[in-house]
């Protein structure tokens, strides 16, 4: 008994060891010098040892990996001689070493082992899958067979140990799982290996020597180009008929098939592993050689194509996109006899915005737009609707205006317009440059590629309630590294190592002085973390989520688990960071004393280094509070805002408010107006942005608080439910658990607003400290001006100690923010790293509609006059007839939000805070409405439903 534990434990320990041992690996350096793992694939296996190392270094591969499964197998024999089970589970375990240390699959330590386990199911094994892969050349189907046959035979020859049966199920279960996860060696071209492994590589690679479009075709091995035809092809997109021959086959049995002839010519073209990806379209830099109509100049084309992978001009095209030598696929179709035929972009690749489809086309064939030496037809087609559905044809009554003439019929280059944008779609909102030829009955889709030049994708989708505004340099220097560091932070908790290669830094950018964050890397955080592949589509247009799929979901369980281990101990870690941090440093900061620069300076850095910390807490518990309300379903007039500032300073407000007018005293009253002083005191880090420090706060500039308070003090502008939202409190509130869980978050999120918001003030106070300080050395011209100068600038004036030079600098960047702040409307989508210099205009040929959808915030209907405010700044007569129409809300606008009758805003959900005090005074309010105060006119009648989320012209 005691030797049989004393077995399992060998077997446990001993075997995953022994299969993690990179024998493979010094064998191939000792011969090759060539490091495994920094190569090809990057697996230590026979088939890479042959491939990079040669025959010998394979041959020696294979005898140490024979020598891994044979003595896992007579190790288990020693420990349990009765028990053929346990050599089997030998081989599990070493085949677990093998893949989780080894970075191999393990299937020659699979094969001898088993030949030593049971010679007889291992020649049966080997003699029926080598035949059937002998005649059927089918690789993966020969893989699977084996997989099948063995555990079967083992059941068959030994039906009466289930043990034993039930272990080979698992070994063949654990081998096809292995399969799936890591890359095949044997998917490499033959001809990138070692000379005297090619023949060999080319038999076991087992590839049928023809393959059609009609295939699966994997991108690793056919390239991008053939692999997206194909796909398309069995979507039902319309492709011509296509063979692809792999890199490194001969191609003698395809031109025998193919035939061509001058009645049914063919079209030879490159598909490079690398060519037409969202980083580089390789476009051009390959071979493609038209009208093939013999078997002699179907040989020399397809050797043209292949040669041209080596061209000096593509091979410097690689190495300045970072695009890895590999091989090249080559692709031959049936030729279009084009009627008319060219190029579409879904999205305006000059333009870089807005909903316009740019389409060139002459009569003939595609090659006469795309070589560049005749001047094309120029169309504009416009469509703001998503082409979704399973068809690509244009439905019937759909409006697609058309600018530009010529000789295609406008009917063709809508249609044209609409496969471009149906297959933008397909590809998750990723802009496409296709390229179509139509033969006088088909329109036949040539090729589809992202338009590499309109990547990444900026989205002010959620940028614009975070950062709503324009933004000043300085502040856009310090958020930009607080907010990309800490969702750097929170993606890599998730992703752990799947984090790596992703430059988080790149997560924003401005944009015309406005804030975008790139949807393209978001997606990509996203796919990685196992959600949805409409995640693109939902950082761009708000798309709906899908599930997840249960694999994807499964494989991020650590990361997940970690991330709700942070939720948890949110509240914990922040009353500890409060207590310890916070709390001493708002106190101590709050004293406002006659500093120098180098002091003032210090206490930036302090003031930064809290930021960082609060940062964190800023986006996780919003975060934390809207998944908690989603889980749990709780309502938004069941949660209590109250511990939101800008809840808790109108409250506060509106209460001294009531208590003048219920005591019969005057708004000038001594007392009355100082404790309206303290609550402006109270509450004067606010300010109508609060992410952005170069906008006054509230004790800077209370202005538009003080119009609040002579108003709901004078009984003007009453709010019909204030009374109601005031009584509302934690003491008549269900006691529902659902509810609590909900509202300690919506707590916590408030006080870390308060916080957060706190600092930011005391941050923008010491640059207006140290602002005047070099407006009395005539460093700088006037107030405000600090703020068109980057964080380091400033450090380097202090440090350095002169300021000479900076006027001209400030007065350019200054002029540039003028003209950006004029931009009447900000696009939403921007395509690329460097769009035009100012945005294109948003004006479209459609007519505009009598109701407008947007996100239904708060509810309630209401008829009233619009009042577009763009800026706290010059506001005209606002009561309870005026619907407000706001580029956007944040903290500082709750006083002019109060007075309203209804409040409809570009951008914003039912978490902004426009919403949370709308709801809090039982005013409508319609959020998302985009380029709402383009569409609206001061003094139009309108209707808005606050729970449906509609605007009705009137």
């Amino acid at each position: 008994m005691l030797l049989e534990v004393w077995g399992a434990l060998a077997i446990f320990i001993v075997c995953p060891l022994l299969g993690g041992l990179p024998l493979i690996a010094w064998i191939t350096y000792a011969i090759s010098k060539k490091q495994l793992t920094k190569v090809g694939t990057g697996n230590i296996s026979v088939s890479a040892a042959f491939y990079h190392g040669g025959t010998f270094a394979g041959v020696l591969a294979v005898m140490s990996e024979a020598f891994k499964g044979i003595a896992a197998v007579l190790l288990a024999r020693t420990f349990f001689p009765t028990n053929p089970t346990w050599e089997i589970i030998a081989l599990i375990a070493l085949i677990m070493g093998r893949y989780w240390i080894g970075k191999g699959a393990g299937a020659t330590n699979a094969v001898w082992g088993y030949a030593v386990h049971d010679w007889r199911i291992a020649a049966l094994s080997f003699l029926i899958g080598g035949i059937s892969f002998t005649i059927l050349r089918e690789r993966e189907l020969g893989r699977i067979g084996v997989l099948v046959i063995f555990p079967l035979l083992t059941a068959l020859l030994h039906a009466d140990e289930p043990g034993r049966i039930m272990a080979a199920i698992a070994l063949a279960v654990l081998l096809g799982w292995i399969y799936q996860k890591i890359p095949d060696d044997l998917d490499l071209a033959a001809v990138g290996g070692q000379t005297q492994s090619q023949a060999m590589f080319k038999f076991f690679q087992g590839s049928k020597a023809i393959v059609s479009l009609d295939n699966e075709l994997p991108t690793e091995k056919f390239g991008q180009k053939a692999a997206t035809l194909a796909q398309l092809k069995r979507l039902g997109y319309p492709i011509p008929q296509g063979w692809v021959l792999p890199p490194g086959d001969d191609w003698q049995a395809l031109t025998e098939f193919l035939q061509p002839t001058p009645a049914e010519p063919l079209a030879v073209r490159s598909s490079a592993v690398g060519e037409d990806s969202e980083s580089a379209s390789a476009a051009g830099q390959y071979e493609t050689v038209l009208n093939v109509s013999s078997k002699a100049q179907l040989n020399r084309a397809i050797a043209r194509v292949i040669d041209s992978y080596d061209n000096p001009a593509a091979i410097d095209y690689r190495r300045e996109k970072s695009i890895a030598e590999d091989a090249m696929a080559v692709l031959i179709q049936k030729q279009v006899r084009g009627v008319f035929s060219g190029v579409a972009f879904s999205r305006d690749p000059i333009a870089q915005q807005g909903d316009w489809v740019v389409i060139e086309a002459l009569p003939g064939d595609a090659t006469a737009v795309v070589s560049g030496q005749v001047t094309p037809q120029q169309y504009r087609v416009y469509s703001d609707r998503i082409a979704t559905g399973d068809s690509w044809l244009l439905p019937e009554g759909l409006e697609m205006p058309v600018e530009g003439e010529g000789d295609v019929p406008p009917a063709l280059i809508r249609q044209v317009a609409f496969l471009a944008r149906h297959l933008e779609n397909y590809y998750h909102g990723i802009p496409q440059d296709i390229e179509w030829s139509y033969d006088g009955q088909t329109l036949w889709l040539l090729q589809s590629r992202p338009i590499t030049t309109l990547l990444p994708i900026w989205t002010r989708k959620i940028a614009s309630e975070v950062i709503p505004g324009a933004i000043r340099p300085l502040t856009w220097s310090i958020n930009r590294p607080l907010t990309c560091g800490v969702w750097g932070d929170i993606f890599t908790v998730v992703l752990g190592a799947r984090a790596s290669g992703l430059d988080f830094e790149q997560t924003a950018t401005l944009h015309y002085a406005y804030a975008y964050f790139n949807a393209s890397l978001l997606g990509q955080i996203f796919r990685r973390m196992g959600l949805p592949p409409e995640s693109l589509e939902f950082l761009t247009r708000g798309a709906k989520f899908s599930k997840p799929p249960l694999q994807s979901t499964l494989q991020n369980v650590p990361g997940l688990l970690r991330l709700l281990g942070r939720e948890l101990r949110l509240k914990q870690d922040f009353e500890r960071d409060y207590r310890l941090h916070f709390a001493p440093a708002l106190s101590r900061l709050d004293r406002e004393d006659k500093m120098s620069a180098q002091e003032l300076l210090a206490q930036v850095d302090e003031i930064l280094g809290l930021l960082k910390k609060a940062t964190y807490y800023s986006i996780l518990a919003p975060l934390s509070a809207a998944l908690r309300q989603a889980v749990f379903r709780v309502k938004d007039e069941d949660l209590d805002n109250s511990l939101t500032p800008e809840v808790a300073a109108i409250r506060a407000i509106a209460s001294l408010a009531q208590e003048a007018r219920g005591l019969g005293r005057g708004l000038q009253d001594e007392e009355i107006l100082r404790r309206f002083d303290e609550l402006v005191e109270r509450y004067g880090y606010l300010s109508a942005v609060g992410t952005d420090i170069a906008v006054p706060a509230w004790r800077e500039e209370p202005q538009v608080v003080r119009e609040l308070f002579l108003r709901l003090g004078s009984g003007e502008n009453e709010p019909p439910s204030r009374s109601v939202a005031i009584a509302f409190s934690r003491q008549v509130r269900p006691g529902r658990r659902k509810g609590g869980v909900v509202q300690g978050r919506l707590d916590l999120k408030g006080r870390v607003t308060e916080v957060y918001s706190r600092l930011l003030a005391l941050l923008r106070w010491r640059f207006v400290a140290l602002e005047r300080l070099w407006l009395e050395l005539g460093w700088l011209v006037e107030v405000g001006d600090i703020f068109f100068l980057e964080e380091g600038e400033v450090r380097k004036v202090v440090g350095g100690g002169d300021g000479r030079g900076l006027q001209e600098l400030v007065a350019s960047r200054r002029s540039q923010f003028m003209q950006y702040s004029n931009i009447e409307s900000i696009p939403p989508l921007i395509y690329g790293n460097s769009p035009p210099a100012s945005p294109a205009s948003p004006a479209s040929p459609a007519s505009p509609a009598s109701q407008l959808q947007g996100i239904g915030a708060s509810p309630g209907q209401v008829e009233g006059h619009i009042l577009i405010v763009r800026s706290l700044q010059g506001v005209g007569e606002v009561n309870r007839e005026t619907i407000l129409v706001v580029p956007y809300t944040d903290s500082g606008w709750s006083p002019l939000l109060a007075l309203a009758g209804g409040l409809i805003a570009e951008v914003g959900g039912r978490l902004s805070h426009g919403a949370i005090v709308a709801r809090e005074y039982g005013i409508p309010a319609v959020m998302d409405v985009h380029n709402a105060t383009q569409i609206f006119k001061d003094g139009q009648r309108v209707r808005i439903d606050g729970r449906l989320g509609t605007v009705d012209l009137l």
